[in-house]
């Protein structure tokens, strides 16, 4: 298989956390008997006139400055032209030559480090419908449901600057969890209210140090992270195969005379024989992505902004956007994913990972975290058990932090009680677990009966007894084995019912052993 880099771009599209559409009355709710939230607005009737949703503008521009964009002072409307069964007026109201954001960037972690991702605009327009397609057996029944149509949408057009299916998926999850905390939206991916489309090609390295570039081809519709993930390398490896082949058959063709500058290298683009003899270049494409069968297919001929024929839309006024309102929207922003993880890294001392791992579960759990850490003192075990058990807890259950039955202060006394009393890991869970149940430390080891053996003098005896009764192990560890004190350690644990202090178990095993 020839060597490629492949090239990435999203175009993410998020449906804004608003109670009615972008230009009409009608609900969003999810789920709502088809063609139960429809209007004569939202359906184009003739006479109709929209009217902006002001809250939908709003949210927007938080996105916006949250990703970083430059905000244009003034935006206008445009009227996307096609035609298709789900959009009732046969053109989508939309932002084309002047969007109200562009050039921002989104921080994301690959392998490498921390990566700053582009973001050429992100725009608000309205949503078209749902297309149902029964294709039972003996049918080939298409419906149509109108709900959506309407639905304010914010477009976020990334630069092609991701190279890997990871650092697509790491994109989309980072856009989902700022757009979420910041309050506008749900991305709700199984519910629709998050989709992206991704736009794909390889760039082949050449003796000459140039690249050629495969035709961009445009994923559409992906509605799950692990889609993202499995649809670009499927795609990445297809593209590659189909041109190692186009060439060998001398299908497709090097136009180096039409080299472009990508990022600090040259590219080449493919061509290929038309009908009259005359070279031209390969069409862009759209495909879809099968995930029963894991494989993308070719759909149609990708269209060109020309294709939609874009004009003003007549019937919408302008937005103007002052300085004021964009210090406003700065200062209710609050504190966002990368400066929390930040944050977290140099007040607690926490590692990368550690900080990244509770920044993602959304500034509720990190507060949580916090109160945590206030009661015990103890940033790394209070990450530790807030990571670890209490996240796996949630999980397990299907709950918000917000439903937590332990309380912070709670689990901060259970962190505190291990510190002063020894209690081991095994017995500090089974003790985690009854608190479950809205009990404090100390009354979860009361009711399970824990009484940590702290008492030197009868752990040292314990110690003497557990190295007479394994010789084997002491000749091992003797021997350089060190792994062999484990069996002495083990039978001190196993006559204290779990409950010896383990740091006083492990210094007086050690001293002993030494003497021997």
């Amino acid at each position: 298989m020839m060597s490629y880099r492949t090239i990435i771009g999203l175009e993410v599209h998020v449906q804004l956390l608003t109670r009615t559409k972008l230009f009409c009355g009608c609900a969003t709710t999810f789920g709502l008997p088809p063609n139960s939230a429809t209007c004569a607005v939202c359906c184009g009737l003739p006479g109709t006139l929209p009217v902006m949703n002001r809250t939908a503008f709003q949210l927007a521009l938080k996105a916006a400055v949250a990703l970083n964009c430059t905000i244009a002072t003034f935006t206008k409307w445009d009227r996307k032209n096609y035609y298709y069964p789900d959009l009732p007026k046969n053109y989508q109201i939309s932002q084309y030559d002047l969007p109200f954001s562009s050039e921002g960037w989104l921080e994301i972690e690959t392998p490498a480090g921390a990566r700053k991702i582009g973001i050429i605009r992100a725009h608000l327009e309205e949503d078209a419908g749902k297309m149902l397609h029964d294709e039972r057996a003996g049918k080939n029944d298409s419906l149509v449901d109108l709900n959506r149509t309407g639905t304010p949408l914010l477009e976020i057009v990334s630069h092609p600057d991701m190279e890997t299916a990871e650092e697509a998926k790491a994109y989309l999850e980072e856009l989902r969890l700022l757009l979420r905390e910041i309050g506008v939206s749900d991305c709700e991916m199984q519910e629709g209210s998050l989709r992206c489309d991704a736009n794909i090609n390889l760039h082949v390295p050449q003796p000459d140090g140039s690249f050629v570039a495969t035709p961009i081809i445009e994923v559409k519709n992906l509605n799950t992270f692990r889609g993202v993930e499995r649809s670009l390398k499927y795609e990445s490896e297809r593209q590659a195969a189909e041109l190692q082949r186009n060439l060998d058959a001398g299908v497709w063709h090097v136009d180096a005379t039409r080299t472009s500058k990508f990022r600090d290298y040259r590219v080449s683009p493919i061509t290929q024989r038309k009908s009259d003899g005359a070279l031209g270049p390969v069409s862009k494409a759209t495909a879809g992505w099968d995930e029963r069968t894991g494989r993308t297919e070719i759909q149609r001929r990708k269209e060109e902004a020309s294709d939609y024929c874009y004009f003003p839309e007549p019937d919408l006024v302008p937005v103007t956007v002052d300085a004021d309102t964009l210090e406003r929207v700065r200062a209710e922003l609050g504190e966002l994913p990368a400066a929390q993880k930040t944050r977290l890294q140099s007040q607690y001392g926490l590692p990368v990972y550690d900080a990244g791992v509770l920044s993602r579960q959304g500034r509720a759990f990190v507060a949580y975290f916090e109160a945590v850490v206030k009661q015990c003192g103890d940033a790394k075990e209070a990450c530790n058990w807030t990571m670890n058990d209490l996240l796996s807890t949630l999980n397990d259950r299907k709950l918000d932090i917000k439903e937590s039955s332990l309380s912070p202060e709670n689990l901060g006394e259970l962190i505190s009680e291990i510190q002063a009393t020894g209690l081991n890991k095994q017995r500090a869970r089974e003790v985690y677990a009854v608190m479950l149940d809205g009990l404090t430390a100390k009354q979860a080891i009361d009711k399970l009966g824990f009484k940590v053996v702290a008492d030197e003098g009868q752990l040292l005896e314990l110690v003497r007894k557990a190295i007479a009764a394994n010789p084997k192990a002491v000749a091992d560890f003797k021997k350089g084995k060190v792994k062999a004190a484990d069996a002495i350690k083990g039978f001190v644990m196993r006559e204290t019912k779990g409950m010896a202090k383990t740091e006083m178990v492990q210094q007086l095993v050690m001293r002993e052993l030494a003497k021997e």
